[in-house]
């Protein structure tokens, strides 16, 4: 008798969680477990690829499928170090707004949008505590122009149809004093990397 099929696991950042989920749910993908990172370790990312070897060692008596759901993140390829040495894969791209937008389409953008800082929906959703508080803006708001100075537009590039959202990326770009683009691109890659690993 074969012994029972285990599940494969994703590890993601948080900040990615209910994007996987949706795009399992929409998928009617059940063969994934999920464990995540913490978002703010975006404002830290030296903590990134030590946390996902953790989760990594944990992982492996457990399941014999493993894929990062992380790009590159700023972690100065210590991510990819670890998961060079692990034999595994990620998804694809410096930052997840080039994952959601598709490798291709943002990289065909890059020199249009340089001075541009993006939002997602988490970012959207989260604005006040990872960006606000997270960068000490409520603390410290004339750091405003000092870190926000070579940005002209704040590109909200969206996952899910919710106005709510619009109205909060709206308001961070006026907070932040950015010109507001809207852009939605869906799941772009995450949900390909994901259906082709299902």
């Amino acid at each position: 008798m074969r012994p029972p099929r285990r599940p494969k696991l994703i590890i993601a950042c948080g900040a990615l969680v209910r994007e996987i989920q949706a795009v399992l749910a929409a998928n009617a993908i059940d063969t994934f477990d999920l464990r995540a990172v913490p978002a703010t370790f975006h404002n830290r990312p030296e903590r990134i690829a030590p946390a996902v070897a953790r989760l990594i060692d944990e992982a492996r008596p457990h399941y014999d499928e493993i894929f990062v759901a992380y790009a590159e993140c700023g972690t100065a390829g210590a991510l990819d170090r670890v998961l060079s040495e692990a034999g595994i894969d990620r998804l694809p791209g410096p930052h997840c707004y080039a994952f959601f937008s598709g490798a291709e389409a943002f990289e065909a953008s890059g020199l249009d949008d340089f001075d541009a800082f993006y939002l997602t929906d988490f970012l959207a959703r989260h604005f006040e505590a990872l960006v606000w508080r997270g960068l000490g803006l409520d603390q410290h708001p004339d750091l405003r122009d000092a870190y926000f100075a070579h940005y002209k537009r704040l590109i909200y590039l969206s996952q899910a149809a919710d106005a709510d959202l619009v109205q909060r990326a709206e308001a961070a770009a006026d907070r932040l004093g950015l010109a507001y683009e809207h852009r939605p691109v869906g799941y772009g890659d995450l949900a390909t990397e994901i259906a082709a690993r299902a």
